[in-house]
């Protein structure tokens, strides 16, 4: 081996061997850092939560008004497959209230 061409195996050896597994490895843990939720992150999804269970508790007293209001509204403009779908919401507040969180506990209205 003469010139050059002893220069290829020193300088791929160490990239194979030294730089690629620190490049991994350094980004493999810069990734893990911001894989996690902060504390700031897990306050503004109970925010968020409080604020959607708010809306859906409105959104309840606004279709029970109608309701009362025109009994047959919903059947106006829906689609008839919607007909046939299962409503899972019950099933969601009881699987919320079941959770340690109070912020997540279905008030009653």
């Amino acid at each position: 081996m003469h010139g050059p061409e002893i220069l290829i195996p020193l300088i791929v050896v160490p990239i194979l061997f030294i730089i690629l597994p620190w490049l991994i490895f350094h980004y493999v843990t810069k990734w893990k850092a911001q894989a996690t939720l902060t504390s700031e992150d897990e306050n503004l999804l109970d925010e968020l939560h409080v604020l959607a269970r708010r809306l859906d508790d409105r959104m309840r007293t606004i279709e029970r008004i109608i309701d009362a209001e025109n009994p047959g509204w919903r059947h106006l403009g829906q689609d008839p497959v919607e007909d046939l779908l299962e409503d899972r919401t019950d099933r969601l507040y009881e699987t919320a209230a079941r959770t340690s969180r109070p912020a997540r506990v279905r008030r009653k209205s």
